[in-house]
């Protein structure tokens, strides 16, 4: 059976992960603490090997011996998020497997030559297939947090860089939203006609326990909303259990951005909206009108 290794890098979402990998027999090498391992050993995976408790160490310190791991198993598959410290993993596994790496992947299928993977490419505005001989890293957005599996947890000895130490912990300045953490998100856009108007947005967004995004024009344009909440091919991409859009036309660079999403509901007055062709759920009206209504049937 071919395999897929998925590297964890200190964070336990990985279900877009687990979920790329369907089909073929998934082990995930963990560096992290403890209760990451268990959050992993939790997610649907087959099998979890832990590097240990890192210490003081960053988790990007263990790189040469993920590295080592994954070219003693040599699967035909590895995987990781987008995040920072899974991208050090990744690149690491890449090199020692001699690998090329891949991203905007929405699809990977393990052939008998090799491996084939469906990606986004321009930008977003098109998809092709490659196929490759050997084995594939792939990294995209990890997803979120899932529970049901009950895969073992083997602790193996793990050194990391000894040069490497974490001295201090600095919180940023300003608080900046994850949404890719969110299994709902409330979308604003062009439709909205003034900042003040915001508030309907998020307090539908309140209503559902959502996080508040907006479209490029909302935060690069008029600055109502910082670069954090942007959804879009520039801006963050996403994969909610729900995404809002709310006055959005769905031009291609954004509906890029939200493809990842499991439910799409799409509010706007125009019926040929782009975004409709996309959306599981259409509402053609006012949003000003809509979205209070709706706000108070959920409330």
């Amino acid at each position: 059976m071919s395999s897929t290794y998925i590297l964890v890098a200190g964070d336990a979402r990985i279900d877009a992960l687990v979920e790329l990998a369907q089909g073929t027999s998934t082990t995930a090498v963990v560096v992290g603490t403890r209760s990451v391992a268990e959050a992993v050993a939790a997610s649907g995976v087959d099998a979890v090997t832990w590097l240990g408790e890192p210490g003081d160490a960053p988790v990007e310190a263990y790189s040469s011996t993920v590295a080592t791991l994954v070219a003693a198993a040599q699967p035909d598959v590895v995987l990781a998020s987008s995040r920072p410290a899974d991208r050090v993993l990744a690149g690491a596994a890449a090199a020692v497997l001699g690998a090329p790496a891949f991203t905007q992947v929405s699809a990977v299928t393990v052939v008998a030559d090799g491996v084939e993977l469906t990606r986004s490419v321009f930008g977003g505005i098109a998809q092709e297939t490659d196929r490759v001989s050997g084995p594939a890293v792939v990294v995209v957005d990890g997803g979120a947090v899932t529970t049901g599996g009950s895969a073992a947890i083997a602790e193996v000895t793990a050194s990391a860089i000894p040069t490497l130490t974490v001295t201090e912990n600095r919180p940023a300045e300003r608080a900046v939203v994850d949404l890719g953490r969110a299994q709902r998100i409330v979308s604003a856009g062009r439709g909205v006609k003034a900042k003040d108007d915001l508030g309907l947005v998020e307090s539908l967004a309140a209503a559902i326990g959502a996080e508040t995004a907006c479209s490029r024009p909302l935060a690069e344009g008029l600055g109502w909303y910082t670069h954090d909440r942007y959804v879009g091919v520039t801006g963050q991409q996403v994969s909610p259990e729900l995404y809002l859009a709310v006055g959005i036309s769905g031009q291609l660079q954004h509906t890029v951005g939200a493809r990842g999403a499991r439910t799409v509901v799409a509010i706007n007055s125009d019926k040929d909206a782009p975004f409709f062709a996309e959306a599981d759920y259409c509402v053609v009206g006012d949003l000003y009108q809509v979205v209070p209504a709706l706000t108070a049937a959920l409330s």
